[in-house]
């Protein structure tokens, strides 16, 4: 039984590596914590929390899997000028199997405030970096294959997106294209056919987001929030989030991804700056068979400059 299960994920890192090299790969990263982490899906969330907000989140995909991906990310945001002028910085860092991916985004929002809302117009520029060394793979049963005969260097491929983001107190919408052009990877000729060989193309992703708090009793909030994934290619995936805040300390949820995960959320506020995040993906497709699930770490600090001023919770 041991032998097999080696095998299964023997084959399933070497097609998951292959996966991170053909036309579909390369993708934006993807968090079960989005709605507390929403620079990076959305640079026009930069300077909604209203102070200096810095988040670092790691998540372990697919525990128990050889080479499963493994995602860490770190932004920064604040209001400047006024608070009419936000910016932020975002980066990221995927490994999966033989291949890395990392991201630098810089993000500059400008908002506009009517009485009790918001509207948030981002812009983001920055770059990607791809590398994966597929020829130390070498595949017992086909040594010609093309995908693994040269190894992926795009030190720099620069790119920009943009996004919206309409808020208050207690809800949110946002609407985003974190890249906003489709860029090739390491594309060659391959020797004697005059063919041009592409290992893959980073495709633009649209995103959609919602969210709202409603009051239960003087102890208990409820979240709704919901978010769509739009890249073409591929289905439409949807995540359904419910989180339960208590006391304004403990946020308790679950989520459900469509066709992957139903997902388990714990956040503790330990101080009016700090917050810790927890969440774990029990995973619903034939994967469950040889991963125990996905881990998902985030800490959050947020530093605020004008002490005199009434800061609203931020519930997202």
């Amino acid at each position: 039984m041991k032998a097999f299960k080696n095998t299964i994920q023997a084959a399933f890192l070497l097609a998951i590596t292959l996966l991170s090299t053909v036309s579909l790969a390369q993708q934006q990263g993807m968090f079960t914590q989005y709605m507390f982490n929403g620079l990076a899906i959305n640079p026009a969330y930069a300077g909604s929390h209203e102070t200096l907000s810095l988040t670092a989140l790691t998540r372990y995909q697919w525990v128990g899997i050889d080479g499963a991906p493994n995602t860490q990310s770190f932004s920064a945001h604040a209001p400047i000028k006024k608070e009419q002028i936000a910016l932020g910085l975002q980066l990221f860092n995927d490994d999966i199997g033989v291949s890395k991916t990392f991201n630098m985004f810089a993000a500059a929002a400008y908002r506009i405030n009517f009485d009790k809302t918001t509207l948030s117009l981002g812009l983001q520029l920055g770059f990607s970096s791809y590398k994966s060394n597929v020829s130390t793979l070498n595949p017992i049963w086909d040594n010609n294959d093309i995908a693994l005969s040269e190894d992926v260097r795009e030190p720099f491929k620069p790119n920009m997106g943009t996004g919206a983001y309409y808020y208050g107190d207690r809800f949110y919408l946002g609407l985003s294209l974190p890249t906003l052009f489709n860029a090739t990877i390491n594309s060659f000729e391959i020797e004697d056919t005059g063919l041009t060989y592409e290992s893959g193309t980073s495709r633009r992703h649209v995103f959609l987001t919602g969210g709202y708090v409603f009051d239960l009793g003087h102890h208990f909030k409820l979240k709704p929030s919901g978010l769509i994934k739009y890249v073409a290619g591929a289905p439409i995936q949807m995540d359904i989030n419910l989180n339960l805040l208590i006391d304004e300390v403990i946020w308790v949820g679950t989520s459900y991804r469509s066709g992957e995960s139903l997902d388990f959320l714990l956040e503790l506020q330990l101080t009016s700056s700090l917050r810790f995040g927890y969440a774990y993906d029990y995973i619903l497709n034939d994967i469950n068979m040889i991963s125990s699930g996905s881990h998902e770490l985030m800490l959050n600090y947020r530093i605020e400059f004008k002490k005199d001023r009434v800061t609203s919770p931020r519930y997202f």
